[in-house]
């Protein structure tokens, strides 16, 4: 068994690599795009999973970046190297459009590029940003979160892993949840099912999560209205 844990890139290797070795994907986006499975419900072939559908959330996370931060000059930071990264920044140049806000689209995709993305942002001074949904950048949570808090950069994320790491707002499915079903799944082929039989899963939960230590550093008064809607408050 092959468990492609990388989103698209990762699930187009191993679909590549074989057609009859079984592979549990996990992706963030959709999975029909790209040409892993033929639908969610019957996804045929050898390749069963969960898709956490991340980039589709991508407008509800500029909202919640354009309501804590009002009077910010938006930025988005995308990963070139992702397949759907173009379409994501697409979408938040769609939402960008519809709440009458500014968008900048700044591009990296190594740990260089990071640094210099974030010190570019940082330039326009009240600046705020969203990270954009790919692996390599959760790879790098740590470092974005820093650099981040370091410029004094309000900026919302796709999992809370992000929070957990000093980011200020995270909007997403749960890892435990992905990992959990992936297990659940590798399990059952394990134990003698076709993937091809197995559904393509959906999240069951998304959380809104909230570091108000990194607000307290920040300066940043977070609006009663995210705070009454988060799942969860880090204090």
């Amino acid at each position: 068994m092959i468990v492609a844990s990388g989103g698209a890139v990762a699930g187009l290797a191993a679909k590549q690599a074989t057609s009859t070795i079984p592979i549990v994907l996990t992706i963030g986006d959709d999975p029909i795009k790209y040409g892993l499975v033929t639908s969610l419900s019957h996804p045929g072939a050898n390749i069963a999973g969960i898709t956490l559908f991340m980039d589709a959330l991508t407008p509800k996370r500029l909202e919640i970046l354009s309501e804590a931060a009002p009077a910010a000059p938006l930025a988005i930071v995308i990963n070139p190297l992702n397949p759907n990264a173009e379409s994501e920044a697409n979408n938040a140049e769609s939402a960008a459009h519809q709440l009458r806000r500014e968008l900048r689209v700044l591009r990296a995709g190594n740990e260089a590029e990071i640094d210099a993305a974030l010190a570019n942002i940082a330039q326009r001074p009240g600046s705020a940003v969203l990270i954009a949904t790919d692996p390599y950048f959760f790879a790098r949570r740590n470092q974005i979160a820093a650099l981040a808090d370091h410029y004094g950069l309000p900026a919302v994320y796709f999992h809370r892993e992000f929070a957990d790491a000093g980011g200020l707002i995270s909007y997403g499915a749960t890892i435990t949840d992905e990992n959990r079903i992936a297990g659940q799944y590798a399990g059952r082929i394990l134990a003698g099912e076709t993937p091809a039989d197995l559904p393509v899963l959906q999240p069951s939960k998304i959380e809104l999560v909230v570091n108000l230590k990194t607000a307290a550093a920040l300066g940043l008064t977070i609006p009663p209205s995210i705070l009454a809607r988060a799942d969860e408050v880090i204090e």
